[in-house]
């Protein structure tokens, strides 16, 4: 179904300073460039946005300046995971105190849940919550697979409308949308292009803080147009930018790609190091496909 959030929507990096500390004016310009550039839509304080590595002060100052700097041009929804139900109701309402379009939240990622905590942990968050909640669907990372038959049960929960789907199965997408009966709006994780091809409203995007405009063209042409042919060439254009950022480089990959086209966000905070030396020249060979990379460095 069509729904107010829809579109390409980049799961920010975190802008940080020589020092390691939050840079709130390169994080002002770097929203307002993704804003300009045409994304549909901005989500800081995912894991890309190393929301476990900010204190509570420093993700409230983040999620106020994306919203302060975005002011109503595009959708924000903020990132709002947490281990405890309470603390995620907690982070929920700052959202919203702010001025938030919404919240994305994975489950709780050490305890391992159960099918009824699950439900009874999203339950209480959308009972607390104003504004619609995407959940966020990332086994690899969450230790919990919100399967199409769970997803479908989650989206009897009041506000509960959404889901970031990061699995390599796309299959899913035609589950959950079967199976929550219209409830359900999915977007894709991983895989955007094929998520798309699947009914995806929507795509979560890494790759969008690198190459903003042609990932959320990327959606244009697939959802809207159904232009399959010129959104295939652009998906094998953009292909080195979405590879450079898979796996465990979500945050140095997108980082170094930025510092190499002249946006410094600053190093990624430990445990994570910046990418390895050697494999920048593959940096630069994934910004020179899509044309991003500056004169002065070509």
């Amino acid at each position: 179904m069509t729904t107010g959030f829809r579109g390409t929507y980049t799961v920010m990096v975190t802008a940080f300073d020589a020092e390691g500390r939050l840079d709130l004016d390169a994080q002002a310009r770097f929203t307002d460039w993704q804003v300009r550039e045409g994304i549909h839509g901005l989500i800081p304080l995912g894991s890309t946005g190393e929301f476990l590595s900010l204190t509570p002060e420093e993700r409230r100052a983040v999620a106020k300046c994306v919203i302060d700097t975005v002011a109503g041009r595009v959708p924000v929804l903020i990132g709002a995971g947490a281990e405890s139900t309470d603390e995620v109701i907690d982070n929920v309402a700052m959202a919203e105190e702010l001025g938030a379009d919404g919240t994305m939240i994975i489950p709780p990622f050490y305890s391992t849940p159960t099918w009824d905590e699950l439900i009874h942990h999203y339950g209480r968050i959308g009972e607390a919550a104003k504004t619609p909640v995407m959940i966020y669907n990332n086994p690899a990372t969450a230790n919990v697979d919100l399967t199409p038959p769970l997803v479908a049960e989650l989206s009897k929960l009041p506000r509960i409308d959404y889901i970031k789907e990061s699995t390599m199965d796309v299959t899913r997408i035609r589950d959950i949308l079967d199976m929550s009966d219209g409830r359900m709006t999915v977007f894709g994780g991983i895989m955007g292009f094929e998520s798309f091809v699947e009914g995806a409203e929507g795509w979560v995007a890494v790759g969008s803080n690198i190459a903003p405009a042609k990932l959320a063209r990327l959606f244009t042409l697939t959802a809207d147009d159904e232009d399959y042919a010129a959104a295939r060439a652009l998906y094998r254009e953009v292909l080195p930018v979405i590879r450079l950022v898979a796996g465990q480089r979500y945050v140095s990959g997108s980082k170094a790609a930025l510092d190499m086209m002249g946006m410094p966000m600053g190093a990624p905070r430990p445990p994570r190091l910046p990418l390895p030396e050697a494999e920048l020249a593959e940096v630069r060979a994934a910004l020179e496909a899509v044309g991003a990379l500056p004169e002065a460095v070509a």
